[in-house]
């Protein structure tokens, strides 16, 4: 809701020396968001006069259309004489009034203004247009021409009000009565300790059976329908400055006179209003819900299929508007422009119900002023008032005539009424206020109070988010000062903090920091076009998805079931803006419907679940594992003065996922395996022990090359994918710290040649179990592969740790321990001890 402060003072005395930043503060401490103040005109500097265009000269020879105009500015430039000017605009003639800039004067930007020749001509000052002087859109695009009431030389920079301030108010949804001038006026009152002049205090004629034939099918869906009719309108009639101007500042564009003053009344009042063709409605108005199926355009031009529960606004052809959100073209208010104006019309300010109108605008797509007022709650007293104020002002600036008949159709109700103890909101803030504070708050937001101890509150008719103590309580805090509340730290019951399953996450998460891997957050949602790219077959689990009913984007439509296309593309847009040397993990859940979901159930609102409703909620939804993830691309080790530095390979992949297994103490198998979309010669399977039986953790290696091409990624891409879950069913009990010897470590080194196709993890695995327990470590520092070895054969060197808890080894039993782990190997893989 954007206020003009100089409107704002129509209804609150505020200081004169009140700024708009003064006001923020004030409305801020009442719990008003006030997201900024925007000063307009702000290095505005004048002569800005009314002038009367004498004579326009068509210059030629030119690309564009240039006019040398005389204009007469009255005695503003010091002579009296005509002022010469060139301008390209053609949207005036000859003896229209319009807005000059004379030289010396500077407009907003800090464009200064000054005598200068240019198309042949010297041009003294300029004639301007709304995008010049910062006044917002009036539908022209062009210059600005005035109505012919206004005298040569007269000031436009108070005629048009161009210095001001105006307050940009974000408005939460239980709110709605702040999207109005009335609304804010009454926080500023309160906050300011000032009385309100409500505009919707007004004297209203009662309602009659001369008033313009209205028939409520739905009472529940409209409460409220006031019909007027305003007759002899003057089809020429324009909206005065004033009113355009307080339109534009709160962000509409100027219309048409009928159509500008019921939206500076909703703007007023908050009472969203609708004016019809009095000539182009056919019978009595009737407020009905639609017939599945029926059709309507409305006035964005849009020709809309209506649904059963769309409430809709009638005549005897059917539906002429969409209830509370937008008018139908077939009885919208013809432009003084048109040959035949607007003389008659017909005033509509009705209350509808909220959620149906939210549904209509959600389900249309269709967001208005109107309906962002009703879905957040409309004073269902203010329609008749609105009404008046609407019919007073078309009489006033149109020459209109107010009929007589006045129509008002009321479901009966009751106003809503509260009992709360008066210490309540002492009890909820931890502070005493008391009861004389609580209902002087009370009475300020328009309550009704009775009642010593216990309360009775009758609510004001335009807080329809006021429902039960809670809420009253909430509004006694809020003005008494959220600042004014004591900060106090809640103290936490012992014996409590992260659980096992959350430690591990963070240790994985701090762990692939500590390697120099980056966090990326992306969003869980794919689409089956980056699963082609991917290169997955047609019956990959990863292809079975959660599609969303309402999802953000038509191109992802679906929950993820791998986190590999969302870093992938993080990855790419890094690349693609110079950062090329890469290194991304991100953890989070995956979809996988295991297509024995059961339909969800609607739970109710009015009561708790029942376990067995929570149970089967639990039952539609997929499983949701926890994943971690890993890309790279370029550099792994930066070059330097410290070495030539090495690209990212395969290997750095599923070194990450060793990292992530260590942190759990987990031990890691390795092996060769294809699945995309990773390289076939360059895909690692990893595996995990669970219950004693090996389980598959993930994969890691380097990318397709097609898949590298389809998703525009770096040369040699890596990326490694497990599943957390997985590692933590394989957690056998508490981590172990390891325990430190002190005496001095044996060190043996062995070569073993064995095939090609001899996987290294099944020679480190029969070297490990036959050195026994003597062994601390085994490292495998080299593979070589030549003639000197043979064809189709490869050595594996590796480097054996041993180390005694109680004693120094002796170099006996350092080699007895190797020569049990070469034998070991031998019998179990095929290996020959190199040069034996």
């Amino acid at each position: 809701m954007r206020v003009p402060l100089s409107w704002l003072r129509e209804y609150v005395d505020l200081p004169v020396t009140e700024s708009g930043r003064d006001v923020q503060a004030k409305l801020v401490s009442v719990g008003l968001e006030v997201e900024t103040v925007e000063r307009t005109g702000a290095g505005l500097k004048g002569p800005l006069v009314v002038g009367q265009v004498l004579t326009i000269e068509e210059l030629e020879g030119f690309k564009k259309p240039i006019r040398f105009c005389t204009v007469d500015v009255g005695t503003a430039n010091g002579t009296g004489e005509p002022q010469e000017i060139v301008c390209g605009a053609r949207n005036f003639s000859v003896g229209d009034k319009v807005v000059v800039v004379l030289p010396g004067a500077v407009l907003p930007g800090d464009f200064a203004i000054a005598a200068r020749k240019t198309y042949g001509k010297t041009s003294h000052g300029m004639i301007c247009s709304t995008d010049e002087l910062g006044m917002g859109d009036d539908g022209t695009h062009g210059i600005i021409v005035l109505p012919p009431e206004y005298e040569p030389g007269t000031d436009a920079i108070e005629l048009l009000e161009l210095v001001d301030e105006v307050l940009d108010i974000a408005v939460t949804p239980d709110r709605g009565y702040c999207l109005s001038m009335r609304g804010v006026a009454r926080e500023t009152a309160i906050a300011y300790g000032l009385p309100l002049r409500d505009p919707a205090l007004l004297d209203v004629p009662a309602p009659n059976a001369y008033g313009y034939p209205v028939k409520v099918s739905d009472p529940i869906g409209c409460g409220t329908f006031t019909a007027r009719t305003v007759t002899g309108l003057q089809p020429e009639a324009r909206s005065p400055i004033w009113m355009q101007r307080r339109l534009q500042k709160a962000g509409m564009r100027p219309v048409s006179l009928a159509v500008d003053v019921t939206n500076y009344v909703m703007l007023e009042l908050g009472q969203p209003l609708h004016a019809y063709d009095r000539s182009r409605v056919q019978g009595p108005i009737g407020v009905r819900r639609a017939e599945q199926g029926e059709k309507l355009t409305t006035l964005d031009g849009v020709k809309r299929v209506l649904d059963a529960q769309d409430l809709v606004i009638t005549d005897d052809r059917g539906p002429i508007g969409l209830a509370g959100v937008m008018g139908g073209a077939d009885t919208e208010i013809a432009d003084h422009a048109e040959e035949a104006g607007t003389t008659e019309v017909v005033i509509e300010a009705a209350h509808f119900d909220a959620i149906a109108i939210a549904r209509t605008a959600r389900r249309h797509k269709l967001s208005s002023e109107a309906s962002k007022r009703f879905e957040r709650g409309v004073d269902p007293q203010a329609a008749s008032a609105a009404a008046q104020r609407t019919v007073d002002l078309l009489v006033l600036l149109a020459g209109g005539t107010a009929e007589a008949g006045v129509t008002e159709i009321t479901a009966p109700s009751a106003p809503h009424t509260i009992a709360m103890p008066a210490d309540h909101p002492d009890r909820v803030a931890g502070v005493a206020y008391g009861r004389e504070t609580v209902v002087r708050r009370l009475q300020q937001v328009g309550c009704d109070v009775y009642g010593q101890d216990e309360l009775i509150v009758t609510v004001p008719s335009w807080r329809p988010d006021l429902a039960e103590p809670n809420d009253l309580a909430e509004e006694v805090i809020r003005l008494e000062g959220y600042e004014n509340l004591p900060s106090t730290l809640p103290t936490p019951p012992s014996g409590r903090g992260l659980t096992d399953r959350q430690r591990l996450h963070r240790r994985v998460g701090r762990a692939l920091a500590g390697a120099g891997y980056v966090e990326a957050l992306s969003y869980p949602f794919i689409g089956d076009a980056v699963l082609d790219q991917l290169g997955l077959e047609k019956d990959d689990a990863r292809r079975r998805t959660v599609t969303l009913v309402n999802p953000l984007s038509d191109e992802e439509p679906a929950l993820r079931t791998t986190l590999l296309p969302g870093l992938l593309g993080a990855l790419r847009r890094n690349d693609g803006r110079g950062s090329h040397d890469l290194a991304l993990f991100e953890t989070g859940l995956v979809f996988r419907p295991t297509g024995e979901e059961t339909k969800a159930v609607r739970l109710p609102v009015d009561r708790r679940p029942t376990d067995e409703e929570i149970a089967g909620l639990d039952a539609a939804l997929p499983r949701q594992p926890r994943r971690a993830a890993v890309v790279l691309a370029g550099a792994r080790e930066q070059a330097g003065w410290w070495g030539k530095g090495r690209p990212a390979t395969w290997a750095d992949s599923v070194e990450a996922a060793r990292t992530i297994a260590r942190e759990a103490g987990v031990e890691l198998t390795v092996r060769a395996d294809r699945h995309a979309p990773w390289h076939p010669g360059r895909c690692a399977a990893l595996y995990v022990t669970v219950d004693g039986e090996e389980t598959l953790f993930g994969h890691a290696g380097e990318l397709h090359p097609r898949v590298v091409k389809e998703l525009h990624l770096p040369e040699r891409t890596c990326a490694m994918e497990v599943e957390l879950d997985v590692l933590e069913r394989a957690v056998d009990g508490a981590l172990q710290a390891p325990r430190i010897s002190t005496f001095p470590v044996a060190t043996q080194d062995v070569a073993l040649v064995v095939d090609a196709g001899v996987p290294a993890d099944a020679v480190e695995k029969a070297l490990c179990e036959g050195a026994g327990d003597l062994l601390e470590s085994l490292r495998l520092f080299d593979v070589f592969t030549g003639e000197q070895i043979g064809e189709g054969k490869k050595s594996l060197a590796y480097a054996l740790r041993f180390r005694a808890a109680d004693r120094t080894l002796t170099v006996d039993e350092a080699s007895a321990a190797r020569d049990s782990a070469v034998a070991l190997a031998a019998g179990r893989t095929g290996a020959v001890l190199r040069g034996a």
